[in-house]
């Protein structure tokens, strides 16, 4: 069993310390790989939102939850929301967490669970020979179990958070498309050669340090931005996924492991016939060309009343001048930045389309 030692190889935020305007409790973010995330924008978004006035905010699409972070870090009371639900439990362990952490009790108990019977080992059955070692897929089994003795589901979200990232750093390409056993993708980095346990218990005392209050009240949620309401906030940023102009942007294609493993798979179709058993893609409005325009207009005129912020790239359809147009139905003022950028993950890294230009499109 894995014992409790000090992190030997702490990679939090070794970029964002580099930009000094950001909140200091930003390096404290667990990095987590995800396509499209705004890390590497960090300092750009925060003098961006330092200059507009509010003191609520929603992140509509929270992803990993680092803007989210970044809102709370500057003291904005946030909430949080995502149609997936393992951005729901990242957000819920450090968005809605002011401050709860794990003791050793806690980590005891996931690591003693045992996976008695049959319907307790489905990871073990449905993943055999596709991202783990029999024995990683084993822990997880045990640790979800030992995972259902906690009747804190804040606690419980960090559980998940910290299995989440553990299995997103043990995955050589930090996606679920193919297969991750092997020499290989083995190119020998520490990610690889430490197992999921070993992971498991670094990534609780990188969660557990990354807990803070800011004084407000915050909260997450799961589930469809059209069914949230408008609410009573000053701010509104949206990232949502949107049609690119090649490949595809399916995030349930890349992270359907995540998604399952959060939940232990309740209530989600698996696709038999997938190799690597995804899961079934949910439908968004903003993922077709036919319908991404009424959905991006349908968003800005659910949330008029509130600041509205867009995070958007250059290789994305609808293009910039169609939502500066549809902004402007709802906004008086409508200002567009841009700033170069090159995405490294997500796509080949040798691809055109991953140089883009990043437009924040902020209507008042």
């Amino acid at each position: 069993m894995a014992q409790l030692v000090p992190i030997l190889h702490d990679e939090i935020s070794t970029e964002l310390t580099l930009h000094r305007g950001l909140p200091d409790q930003m390096n404290m973010f667990p990095r987590f790989r995800y396509m499209g995330s705004k890390y590497r924008l960090m300092d750009w978004l925060n003098s961006t939102l330092q200059d507009l006035p509010f003191t609520s905010a929603l992140d509509a699409f929270s992803g990993s939850g680092v803007v989210s972070y970044l809102l709370k870090s500057m003291g904005k009371q946030v909430c949080t929301n995502d149609s997936l639900h393992f951005p729901y439990v990242l957000s819920q362990a450090l968005i809605q967490n002011n401050a709860t952490r794990l003791l050793a009790e806690d980590i005891e108990l996931v690591l003693s669970g045992r996976a008695a019977s049959s319907e307790d080992k489905f990871i073990q059955r449905t993943f055999s020979d596709i991202f783990y070692t029999p024995s990683e897929l084993e822990f997880l089994d045990n640790a979800w179990a030992g995972l259902r003795e906690f009747r804190s589901p804040i606690k419980r979200s960090l559980v998940l958070a910290a299995l989440l990232r553990s299995c997103i750093k043990r995955q050589p390409r930090g996606v679920f498309t193919v297969s991750g056993i092997g020499e290989k993708y083995n190119d020998g980095r520490r990610d690889l050669r430490l197992s999921l346990e070993e992971h498991f218990v670094e990534q609780v005392a990188l969660y557990n340090r990354a807990v803070f209050s800011n004084g407000m009240q915050n909260s997450s949620y799961h589930g469809n931005i059209f069914s949230h309401g408008p609410g009573d906030v000053d701010l509104v940023y949206m990232d949502p996924p949107y049609v690119p102009r090649s490949d595809d942007n399916c995030y349930m294609k890349r992270y359907h492991f995540l998604e399952g493993l959060s939940c232990y798979w309740d209530g989600l179709e698996i696709m038999q016939t997938s190799k690597v058993k995804k899961i079934k893609k949910p439908y968004t409005p903003f993922g077709y060309r036919k319908e991404a325009i009424d959905a991006f207009d349908q968003m800005f005129r659910q949330f008029s009343d509130s600041i509205l912020v867009l995070s958007y790239s250059s290789n994305a359809y609808p293009g910039l001048d169609s939502l500066v147009s549809l902004m402007k139905k709802y906004k008086r003022s409508v200002e567009v930045l841009k700033k170069p950028h090159r995405y490294h993950f997500g796509t080949h890294v040798a691809a055109k389309r991953n140089v883009v230009e990043e437009y924040l499109i902020v209507g008042m």
